[in-house]
């Protein structure tokens, strides 16, 4: 019980007004597309620099926390991801605000962050020495088959079939494939040099998301201001924690899969959303809602972005493996201030890493209560003309993929995917398993070469990545995976006909 032993130290004025400032800009950033939780982090370390250690690090943990769970702003309200984690959120948390129903999406996945985050941190504080075992046990076969349950998810995710889901996907992977491997040097698919550095996720995203909204306005003619406007409907904040627990479900299933994906080195909590809303659609008795504005799908996909926070801290400080890319920045932040992860660090620092993952768990806390009240006042953005929301939506997506690399050839590139994924929806195509198949590909593809480089060395490839307790099990999930999303399309089918 150390941590109680530290607690007090949260609430001194100067942790306090960082942990209060890092939450409130967390959350504006992260509701800024092209500004995701990986890119706050690293824009906060410079003003770490004159600051003690330990409130350096409760500066940055308030605006990792805050940051993914600020993306669902802009994913419900613009059908903008303000990160990769929050593609899922889109799905209905958009076409709930399209009703009307705006706040009430925002208040549920401000509640749905707060209990997975809190579960997160639980996780990180009690069971940390036993989960960066659990964690190092992952080797790179095992990787990339968790990578192949992502492909395999994909196939029920918002497209109007599975094959062409998982089609959908396969695009993805390889776009992610465009400009210089990684690991052998390769150049691969540079067909202009606007693509020689390979496309950027928030660029991706943004053109994939955004901008078949905008075109579909010019197609429609529906620059009418006339029209008329979405009403917003009020909802009570005490409605709203009592629909969390009534979808218990929907809550363990995010919480549990976000903290199981957290802990797991390199694969990043970007994928967490979504497997989360794949399995809680899977165990759902109202599979037929997903995708419709049901608030299950809101539910699973913000509890499990934010119950990966914390688990992906377990080995970055025990083991100085970081579990997500944002993590990876964090890690940059302790090495500034000469704190080396390691398994001796929480007797080394206790005196910082304690009042750290503390500031968290309070963190969790007043990142709910600050976006639970600006819902209302965010939804109303559903009330603003189509003419002016195009503009908007437009000038948001140029400069969110000019932000991250200062480049026009990212403006570019997010144009061009957005104009092909306009034609794309015409045929039944998602953008939802296009950019996790974006976001798949290099994990995959790295994880297999490494692991086909080792195994050479061994038993060779067939062994490495088919044999051992672990490798069947992943495998035989992908498989289930896609068998059941192909038995409940099939059985739908014929219940409709």
């Amino acid at each position: 019980m150390e941590f109680l032993f530290h607690f007090g130290e949260v609430f001194t004025l100067t942790s306090m007004l960082l942990l209060i400032g890092g939450t409130i800009g967390g959350l504006i950033l992260g509701a800024t597309p092209g500004l995701s939780p990986t890119m706050a982090v690293a824009l906060l370390i410079p003003f770490t620099f004159q600051l003690e250690a330990v409130h350096g690090l409760i500066l940055l943990g308030a605006a990792y926390t805050s940051t993914v769970a600020g993306g669902a702003v802009s994913a419900i309200l613009l059908k903008i991801p303000g990160a990769p984690a929050n593609i899922a959120t889109t799905l209905d948390g958009h076409t709930m605000a399209k009703k009307g129903q705006g706040a009430r999406a925002l208040q549920l996945s401000f509640i749905a962050s707060l209990f997975g985050g809190l579960f997160g941190v639980f996780l990180l504080i009690f069971l940390t020495p036993v989960l960066a075992q659990w964690a190092l046990a992952f080797s790179y076969s095992h990787t990339f088959w968790l990578a192949i349950i992502g492909v395999a998810v994909i196939g029920s995710l918002e497209s109007s079939s599975v094959v062409k889901g998982l089609l959908s996907g396969c695009i993805g992977m390889w776009l992610a494939t465009i400009g210089f491997d990684d690991i052998q040097g390769a150049k691969r698919f540079v067909f202009h040099p606007a693509l020689s550095g390979g496309i950027n996720i928030i660029p991706a995203l943004i053109g994939l998301f955004a901008i078949p909204q905008v075109i579909s306005m010019f197609a429609k003619g529906r620059f009418d201001t006339s029209v008329e406007q979405i009403t917003v409907e009020k909802h009570p904040i005490g409605e709203a924690f009592r629909e969390v627990f009534r979808r218990f479900r929907a809550l363990g299933v995010g919480t549990v899969v976000g903290s199981i994906i957290g802990l797991i080195p390199g694969v990043g909590g970007q994928i967490a959303g979504l497997v989360a809303y794949d399995q809680s659609k899977k165990f759902s008795p109202e599979k037929a809602k997903f995708g419709t504005g049901h608030s299950e799908g809101v539910i699973a996909a913000e509890s499990a972005n934010n119950a990966m926070v914390g688990p992906s801290l377990v080995p970055l400080l025990t083991l100085s493996i970081p579990g997500s890319p944002t993590a990876a920045v964090l890690l940059g932040g302790l090495i500034i201030h000469g704190i080396f992860p390691g398994p001796k660090l929480f007797d080394t620092y206790p005196e910082v890493i304690w009042p750290f993952i503390n500031s968290m768990l309070l963190g969790q806390i007043l990142m709910c209560v600050f976006g639970i009240y600006i819902a209302s006042f965010a939804a109303r953005v559903a009330q603003v003309p189509q003419s002016v929301m195009a503009a908007i939506v437009l000038g948001l997506a140029v400069y969110g993929s000019f932000a991250v690399q200062q480049s026009m050839n990212d403006v570019y590139v997010m144009a061009a995917l957005g104009a092909m994924m306009f034609f794309l929806e015409r045929f039944g195509f998602s953008a939802a398993p296009l950019v996790l198949g974006l976001i798949l590909g290099p994990i995959a593809e790295s994880n297999f070469v490494t692991g086909n480089q080792i195994s050479l060395a061994q038993d060779g490839p067939a062994v490495y990545f088919l044999t051992g307790t672990l490798n069947l099990t992943l495998i035989a999930i992908a498989v289930v995976s896609i068998g059941y999303s192909l038995w409940s399309e099939i059985s739908a089918r014929r219940a409709a006909s």
